[in-house]
């Protein structure tokens, strides 16, 4: 029986990034098959009363030099994002509009890497546009997949979801019952698999 990893995230959250980098290879090495769970995190922080550690100003100048640490150890590039904190209510509709598709996963690298590598500007639609043009997207296409009811439904319930099972942040992993959070635990995730 092949082992499954849920992994519940947000394109806005830089952890998630360096999570989701890892997990071709992990699903590689432990023969595991990833569930991807988008999940709006604005959603999850209002109804668990958590927060970014970007709004605390200690614990946000560790999180710098920790992802960073974390990219590099991964040999991930990785570039903060000077727009942060982006609203990405739209580009996690996306997400969940292409779930479904062999463009997935062609999706989920061009937004990540427009906000975690290259740091644009993925706070107006003319930026979106123009990081979905580059992907071969259609952005009107994408819009109007973005404003269709069953995505906006599918994302409400996997976040919903997520809140049910206690996840508080992102990125979060399940494998069965067990929760790991945050690209810090992959090797613990890693060792439940095997």
């Amino acid at each position: 029986m092949t082992k499954a990893v849920e992994f519940f995230f947000d394109v806005g959250s830089p952890a998630s990034y360096v999570a989701w980098a890892q997990m071709a290879a992990l699903a590689e090495r432990s023969g595991a098959e990833i569930i991807y769970k988008p999940m709006l995190l604005g959603g999850v922080f209002k109804a668990t009363g958590n927060q970014s550690p970007a709004m605390i100003p200690t614990k946000a100048r560790y999180m710098m030099v920790d992802l960073q640490r974390a990219a590099d150890y991964y040999n991930t590039p990785f570039k903060f994002n000077p727009h942060f904190p982006v609203n990405t209510l739209m580009l996690m509709r996306g997400a969940v509009a292409y779930i479904d598709s062999p463009r997935f996963h062609d999706y989920l690298n061009a937004i990540f890497t427009a906000l975690w590598v290259n740091a644009k500007d993925m706070t107006t639609l003319d930026g979106v546009s123009e990081v979905l043009n580059a992907a071969g997207f259609d952005p009107a296409e994408v819009l109007t997949l973005c404003e269709r009811d069953e995505v906006k439904t599918r994302l409400k319930d996997i976040t919903n979801d997520a809140i049910e099972r206690h996840v508080f942040g992102a990125p979060t992993f399940f494998v069965g019952d067990e929760m790991f959070f945050g690209q810090d635990r992959l090797d613990y995730l890693e060792r439940a698999l095997q």
